[in-house]
């Protein structure tokens, strides 16, 4: 199977269960193909992108006693996980001249996002809702429309979104815990560790595509969009060791954890 193929399923087949497929063992980039901007993926209807501000806001953890609370809790990040390895596969079709390197690396971070939103949508289900009985946003691909480069996208998803989850799966999972509910305390500790590994794969693809001249941290800030800024890559219990794990050096980790916007004339 190509690469080109894979991403094509994912983004324009429009069931779940396609979308959730794991690509094969033996996947070739011989024909990455010209490069394609997809405007929106193809979803069924239940799952399409809902209108501004019609899809539920994440539950309070004081909330998440409620079961039906931390169902809608594992639905929004259900949809989340499927952004997110929508946006891969945009980023496959998009930038098809990529490092063959990173693009065939691309394809572990996606069998995670595949199983990670598996694993919220079975979740949210045995607490009573199905994935896409709820409305869902489009916040993450949207975001994602403005990338003009690989760079772009690292310093975007891989540093920012997935940075931030680095700190949301730790407090979801002690909120899941405190509402005694072990088992979603699992997953979001099951997927932090993940995201540790989704992190290294950023900053070590923005380390080998950024100009020699350039600290990571320039790098980062020199290709976020706003309204994406360093401040969006955290979250309220900044996790300083799991940053460490994902290989961020300190000066890096320094400056994510103190960045205010006062400091937003960094970006361009």
């Amino acid at each position: 199977m190509e690469l080109r193929a894979f991403a094509e399923q994912v983004l324009l087949r429009p069931a779940l269960e396609e979308k959730l497929t794991p690509p094969p063992a033996e996947l070739t980039d011989v024909e990455p193909g010209p490069a394609v901007r997809v405007v929106e993926p193809t979803r069924t209807p239940e799952l399409e992108f809902a209108p501004r501000r019609t899809a539920p806001s994440m539950p309070s953890p004081q909330a998440l006693a409620d079961p039906r609370k931390r169902a809608i809790a594992h639905h929004i990040m259900a949809n989340h996980e499927l952004q997110a390895l929508e946006v891969m596969a945009w980023v496959l079709l998009a930038f098809p001249e990529a490092p063959t390197e990173f693009r065939m690396g691309m394809v572990a971070v996606m069998r995670d996002e595949q199983r990670h939103t598996r694993m919220h949508a079975e979740r949210a289900r045995r607490l009573g809702v199905r994935f896409g009985e709820l409305p869902v946003n489009c916040y993450i691909w949207k975001k994602a429309q403005e990338f003009e480069s690989v760079l772009d996208y690292l310093a975007g998803l891989p540093l920012v979104f997935e940075g931030r989850n680095l700190d949301h799966t730790c407090e979801l999972s002690e909120a899941f815990d405190a509402a005694g509910d072990p088992r979603s305390a699992r997953l979001m500790q099951v997927i932090h560790d993940d995201e540790i590994e989704h992190v290294r794969f950023g900053i070590e693809w923005l380390r080998r595509l950024k100009r020699d001249d350039q600290s990571d941290w320039d790098a980062f800030v020199d290709h976020l969009h706003w309204p994406l800024r360093p401040g969006k890559a955290r979250g309220s219990q900044f996790q300083r060791d799991a940053r460490r794990a994902a290989g961020l050096d300190e000066e890096f980790i320094d400056r994510l954890e103190h960045w205010t916007d006062d400091d937003a004339s960094e970006l361009r």
